[in-house]
């Protein structure tokens, strides 16, 4: 196993710097009221594909030798990552297959069928996807891109954090929706090298929170998916992982649980007080804020708003039953 290190980072970001563009750091006046702190969203929903997963897509994806490029790719998702896969494939006249399973929602579903891959739908988990993924390279010769468990992945996902020290070197605390672990890993790489002091926190589903479980074991765990309105904090972190688990044992400070009111709560501030429409994924740490779960340490806090992709019936929902 290949240990990353912040070269990786800074190699990912010049090899991605022609599809990701760096992010705006927006100030919340309204977040920064309710806490007390300065507080600052990362707007990863604005990048080229709508979330932070272009960046460790990219990174993965161009270190591709010609030969693994002409064979084809495959990848599982709960739905970002597969966009992702899918942009990028198609800018490089790669053919590519996305894996999903019958969990990921329709306007994610039709995003990936628009990037031109081929989508197939597989089981009720993410699991049966990645299964159906690597039965796909088994058979075909496909590279399999893991939307987390890798290092050029995690290295993309950790250009997140150059971004956030060249804006806001006082950065002390970050909080970001986790699931399969590859953002906190990048980001810990990043920022706790530079800023061991720094505290970074995930934030995930009550219910079906795979990383949060494995933490809990001392080991990775599978766990059953439930649904959600997070629904990209969905998935297991696989029972041989290589990279992630280890990483946020090493540099994620504390996970907090969110339930679904909290993650509809998160949703519908941005909606009401930043005017955008954002994925229970990247509310839940606005929810947790709101809820007063996160215990904040230092001054210059940076919530990572991770994607925006929702089915616009949910997000109409929600308007109406804040509003009131």
């Amino acid at each position: 196993m290949r240990k990353v290190d912040l070269l990786d980072i800074w190699k990912a970001r010049k090899r991605i710097a022609s599809i990701a563009q760096p992010t705006s750091l927006v100030y919340s006046n309204d977040l920064s009221d309710v806490t007390g702190k300065s507080v600052y969203l990362k707007m990863e929903n604005w990048n080229i594909t709508n979330s932070f997963k272009i960046r460790g897509a990219a990174n993965k994806i161009l270190s591709l030798t010609p030969m693994e490029r002409a064979k084809g790719i495959t990848t599982f998702s709960t739905g970002n990552f597969g966009v992702s896969v899918g942009y990028v494939a198609k800018q490089l006249d790669i053919d590519a297959v996305i894996c999903i399973s019958n969990r990921v929602p329709k306007a994610k579903v039709d995003v990936l069928r628009s990037t031109g891959a081929r989508v197939e739908v597989i089981g009720t988990s993410q699991d049966d996807a990645e299964k159906y993924s690597y039965q796909l390279q088994r058979e075909h010769g496909f590279t399999v891109i893991h939307p987390f468990d890798d290092p050029y992945v995690i290295a993309g996902y950790g250009t997140m954090g150059l971004e956030l020290l060249e804006t806001l070197p006082e950065v002390d605390t970050v909080l970001a929706g986790l699931s399969g672990g590859g953002m906190h890993s990048g980001l810990g790489v990043a920022l706790k090298q530079i800023n061991p002091k720094l505290h970074l926190i995930g934030v995930s589903t009550e219910r079906g929170a795979a990383m949060y479980e494995s933490m809990q074991a001392g080991k990775p765990m599978e766990v059953t998916e439930n649904n959600t309105l997070a629904d990209s904090l969905l998935g297991g972190i696989g029972l041989n992982n290589q990279y992630t688990f280890s990483m946020v044992q090493q540099y994620v400070n504390d996970i907090l649980l969110v339930n679904e009111q909290q993650i509809a709560k998160g949703m519908a501030f941005m909606l009401d007080k930043h005017h955008q429409v954002i994925e229970g994924a990247a509310a839940a740490s606005i929810g947790a804020i709101l809820e007063n779960k996160a215990t904040l340490i230092g001054s210059n806090v940076v919530l990572i708003i991770s994607g925006n992709r929702v089915d616009t019936s949910v997000v109409l929902d929600l308007a109406k039953r804040y509003s009131q």
